[in-house]
């Protein structure tokens, strides 16, 4: 993977993978505003998945998974502009505000198709790249800028920038349910529940009666086997979005499971 990143400030960047493939399942400390230049993107999230563009605008709030899958296109590398909303920066921007959030447990991914002010003021940003440096007061106004223009075509955007409660204990069982498909590590799973790693395994034994890993690997491997099946999808498509970091491991526990490998299990049922 070919990957360049142009930093003006801390909280600015300009993303490039030059790859054909690029996939990682993350969880951002902070809320991610992202302008695609060029390139394509699938997003994967409980609620389903996304698939960006260029010219489209999203952004993915702190402390929700996702698997992230980037492809250069049309001959031209992945190329996005991504500012950080920091927690820091959005309680100085609200502490000037009388805003009561409410709690989401599902803050979704939020989608501005192309929307003229975002776009301009993202854009805006690039020929500083060139430059290497934006000065302080210009970043602080333009990331300014981007939260009023949030919360200006997006009414309840308050309840996501705004709130900044840190995971509580929540229903383990139900949270891993909606969410086995990203390649975490257990320490992760625990922090978003609301538990260290020791009561998260301790909780988890008593949820499922079955090591946490084991449980991942049956649960990802059987949505891949309903995908294949009933969706009629590639393994190639299916591996990275259940939770598999390359095709080979997928093929070698899904034969493992199920007899066969992905590839022979598409033939046999397609016949």
């Amino acid at each position: 993977m070919e990957y360049q990143a142009k930093y003006i400030t801390d909280d600015i960047k300009l993303s490039c993978y030059q790859d054909n493939f690029f996939k990682s399942d993350i969880m951002f400390e902070h809320h991610m505003l992202i302008w695609f230049i060029s390139g394509e993107t699938k997003i994967v999230r409980p609620e389903g998945a996304y698939l960006f563009q260029k010219g489209d605008i999203f952004l993915i709030p702190r402390n929700e998974l996702a698997t992230i899958i980037n492809y250069p296109k049309d001959g031209l590398p992945h190329q996005t502009v991504v500012m950080h909303l920091t927690t820091d920066r959005l309680r100085n921007f609200y502490s000037r505000l009388d805003v009561r959030p409410v709690a989401d447990e599902t803050d979704r991914l939020r989608h501005y198709a192309r929307h003229p002010l975002l776009e301009s003021c993202l854009s805006s940003l690039i020929p500083y790249f060139d430059m290497k440096e934006l000065p302080a007061a210009i970043a602080d106004l333009k990331i300014t800028e981007a939260i009023t223009i949030l919360r200006t075509i997006d009414p309840g955007i308050d309840n996501i920038l705004a709130n900044f409660e840190e995971p509580g204990k929540i229903d383990l069982a139900s949270y891993m349910e909606r969410n086995f498909m990203f390649n975490m590590p257990l320490e992760k799973f625990g922090y978003l529940t609301g538990r260290s790693l020791t009561t998260f395994k301790r909780d988890f034994k008593k949820a499922f009666n079955i090591t946490p890993q084991r449980w991942l690997t049956k649960k990802r491997l059987d949505l891949a086997r309903y995908e294949l099946l009933e969706k009629k999808r590639k393994p190639v498509e299916v591996c990275y979005e259940v939770g598999f970091e390359n095709l080979s491991h997928f093929s070698f526990a899904f034969k493992k499971q199920f007899g066969y490998a992905p590839t022979e299990f598409v033939t046999l049922k397609g016949s």
